[in-house]
């Protein structure tokens, strides 16, 4: 029988230790670069990969793999595309224990020319995008970067839009792919803890049959990107998302500092981490305006895509002064 005292040392058990298991991913440069259109000078690159080097991240995301015929020239930076060239650009080979991959998005990548096969690539690892309609797409790219020597993951975007049943239809179905990890996506950052506990429940049912992880992608919004990627954490997630600074679309994502501070592995090193935050990610917050605030707050409790905050805060940077009533009422009447 268990007694209150030995099940306070198994908590505290749990809390002193780590699991070797969880792997870190840092976003920065491809979350970020939502922000700037991905003009992120080689210099800033170079600082966040020498940083996830120095602090022991497992994987760094250097941007995207986004399709050039369906973008404007000259819209974009490099890190929309992370073309072989840039990519060497910054890291060589590579001669890390730092994993390296980017994201493709569904119906918006050429993958099948663009990804190369692994041996001609400094890349590790492609992680695939979706929305819930764009599944079988999805599906094709999995098996595509499987095959040509990659691992792979996929993130389902805008969980907190799916309707539970079109949610059970599409685990089953990405429980089947050669993904390594399905993520949780709080794409709006509209998700409370109890919620996301519930949803790491499910995802591990279909992912834990087939030999899958977890992952937690999450936003900022509602102030609650660390703490319920600690709540995933609690319920069995491995793959972690963070960013220095938290630096990312809108509200910006689970900051790599808190969490690195939280993971009590000590193969992460928090210095490194606090060096780029403080003088190199910090200086640039007063033109990319990312992190929590009112407009992002009110979007995330409504479920609404961050574009009419981010539209808000763009405005804040020409000497405009909104108002957050009038944007208030502007947003809940779309309800």
């Amino acid at each position: 029988m268990k007694t209150a005292h030995s099940a306070n040392d198994n908590a505290a058990s749990r809390w002193l230790s780590f699991r070797p298991e969880i792997k870190v991913v840092d976003c920065t440069i491809r979350d970020g670069g939502l922000m700037n259109n991905h003009h992120f000078d080689d210099q800033i690159v170079k600082v966040v990969y020498d940083t996830c080097v120095a602090a022991g991240v497992d994987y760094m995301e250097l941007g995207y793999k986004a399709s050039r015929k369906a973008i404007k020239a000259g819209e974009h930076g490099d890190w929309k595309y992370c073309t072989e060239e840039s990519l060497r650009r910054i890291v060589g080979e590579n001669k890390t224990n730092l994993k390296l991959c980017v994201m493709a998005d569904a119906e918006r990548c050429d993958y099948k020319e663009d990804i190369l096969p692994k041996k001609d690539s400094v890349l590790d690892m492609i992680r695939v995008a979706t929305y819930i309609h764009q599944i079988p797409t999805a599906l094709e790219m999995v098996k595509d970067a499987h095959d040509k020597g990659y691992e792979t993951t996929v993130n389902l975007m805008a969980a907190s839009t799916i309707p539970d049943g079109e949610l059970t239809v599409g685990l089953e179905m990405l429980a089947k792919s050669e993904a390594k990890a399905i993520y949780v996506v709080d794409s709006f950052g509209a998700f409370y803890s109890e919620q996301i506990r519930a949803l790491v429940k499910k995802y591990l049912h279909y992912c834990k049959a087939s030999g899958k992880e977890v992952g937690m992608h999450m936003h900022n919004n509602m102030h609650l990107a660390f703490a319920n990627t600690i709540e995933g954490i609690i319920e069995g997630a491995n793959f972690l998302d963070a960013t220095m600074a938290g630096l990312g679309r809108g509200a910006g994502n689970c900051q790599m500092e808190l969490l690195l501070a939280f993971l009590h592995n000590p193969k992460y090193e928090l210095r490194p981490v606090l060096d780029c935050v403080q003088n190199h990610i910090e200086p640039l917050r007063a033109k990319l305006l990312w992190g929590y605030d009112l407009p992002y707050l009110l979007t995330g409790m409504l479920n609404q895509h961050p574009r009419t905050a981010i539209k808000f805060k763009e405005a804040e940077l020409k000497g405009e002064k909104g108002d957050i009533l009038k944007f208030h009422d502007t947003v809940t009447d779309q309800e």
